[in-house]
C-alpha cells in the first residue's frame, strides 16, 4: 500500500451497492486507479456502474495492465453507449477507423518521427466539442510507449469555474462560443479542413458554462476547437477565451498522467479539457494507443 485511499464500495447513481472491484484516489485534482478488473471480459451490471460512479467522481479513471485487442476494446467500449466516427482522415484520405490509434509513427516509414500527420492532440481540448452532441468519454489504451514522458494532461474545470469570482461567473453565464472542425484545424496550424469535411461538420454552438449532466456542477466549455464567442467582437471574444484559458490551465487544476504499456485510461469529457506533453523524444521511441469514443449528449 502507497497510502493512497481505497475503498471497494461505488454509488450506483446515489444507491450503494457491493462491487467487486477497488478504487484508489490519485491525487485530489483528478484521477482514481480502478483495480480487480479484466477489461477483455464483460463487466457485471454493478461493476460497470461502479465505473461511471467513479467517472462523475474522480474524471479520470486508470486500469492498469490490461492486454486488450482492437475487438475487446471495442466490445468493452459499447458497455458505456454508442461508438463515435471521427470527422478526421488518415494521410491516405481514408476515413479514421472506430479504434483510432493515436501515435507519433510515420506512417510511410514506420519509424518515430517528430512531426506526426496531426498534432492537434499536443493543444488543450474536449474531444469533439465541434459536434453538436459532444463525446461524453473517451478511452486510450497504451500499446507502446516511452518509459520516461509523453505524458498526458487533464485539467479540471470545475475548479477553473470554481475559482472564477462571482462577478466573472455572472458575466459568462448567457455566453455560447461557437466550435468547429474548421476553427480546430487553423487553431492548431493543422491541415486545412476539406470542403466535405466543412460540410459533414458544420459550426454548432455550445454554452461558455456547462453543467455536468449527473452531478450538475458547473464547469468552463474550452479548448482549441472554438472558434469565437457569439455576439462579441472579435478581437474581444479572442482575449477572453485566452484569458480564461490561462486561468485555467494552472498547475493545481491539472493531474498528469505518466503512461505504462497496458494502461487504459477512461475520462470524462464533459468536465475536463486534455492534451499530450512532448516531454520525451519523440524522434527516438514510439507512443502508440488505440482510442475509442463515447457519444454524449447536448451541452446545457
Amino acid at each position: 500500500m502507497n497510502g493512497r485511499p481505497r475503498n471497494k464500495a461505488a454509488i450506483k447513481w446515489g444507491s450503494p451497492i457491493m462491487v467487486t472491484v477497488e478504487i484508489e484516489k490519485l491525487s485530489d485534482t483528478a484521477g482514481a486507479e480502478i483495480l480487480g478488473l479484466d477489461l477483455s471480459k464483460p463487466l457485471s451490471p454493478e461493476d460497470r456502474d461502479a465505473i461511471l460512479s467513479a467517472l462523475n467522481n474522480h474524471h479520470v479513471l486508470v486500469f492498469r495492465n490490461q492486454i486488450l485487442s482492437k475487438d475487446q476494446q471495442i466490445t468493452f467500449t459499447q458497455q458505456f453507449g454508442e461508438l463515435e466516427q471521427h470527422v478526421g482522415r488518415l494521410p491516405d484520405g481514408s476515413r479514421y477507423p472506430i479504434v483510432h490509434t493515436v501515435t507519433n509513427l510515420d506512417p510511410v516509414s514506420g519509424k518515430p518521427t517528430t512531426a506526426p500527420h496531426t498534432h492537434g492532440n499536443y493543444f488543450w481540448h474536449t474531444d469533439k466539442s465541434y459536434h453538436a452532441i459532444p463525446s461524453l468519454m473517451t478511452l486510450l489504451y497504451a500499446v507502446d510507449v516511452p518509459q520516461v514522458g509523453g505524458d498526458t494532461l487533464f485539467c479540471n474545470m470545475h475548479f477553473a469555474y470554481n475559482a472564477l469570482s462571482t462577478l466573472e461567473k455572472e458575466s459568462l453565464k448567457s455566453l455560447k462560443a461557437v466550435h468547429s472542425w474548421e476553427a480546430s484545424r487553423r487553431n492548431t496550424g493543422n491541415i486545412p479542413a476539406s470542403e466535405e469535411q466543412k460540410r459533414e461538420r458544420p459550426p454548432v454552438s455550445h454554452p461558455l458554462v456547462r453543467t455536468h449532466p449527473e452531478t450538475k456542477k458547473k464547469s468552463l466549455y474550452l479548448g482549441m476547437h472554438i472558434c469565437h464567442i457569439e455576439d462579441m467582437e472579435a478581437e474581444k471574444s479572442k482575449l477572453l477565451l485566452k484569458d480564461l484559458l490561462n486561468k485555467s490551465t494552472i498547475e493545481k487544476n491539472i493531474y498528469r498522467h505518466s503512461w505504462r504499456t497496458g494502461d487504459l485510461v477512461i475520462w470524462d469529457n464533459r468536465c475536463l479539457l486534455h492534451k499530450a506533453d512532448r516531454n520525451y523524444d519523440m524522434a527516438a521511441h514510439p507512443r502508440v494507443l488505440h482510442r475509442t469514443v463515447v457519444r454524449g449528449g447536448i451541452p446545457f
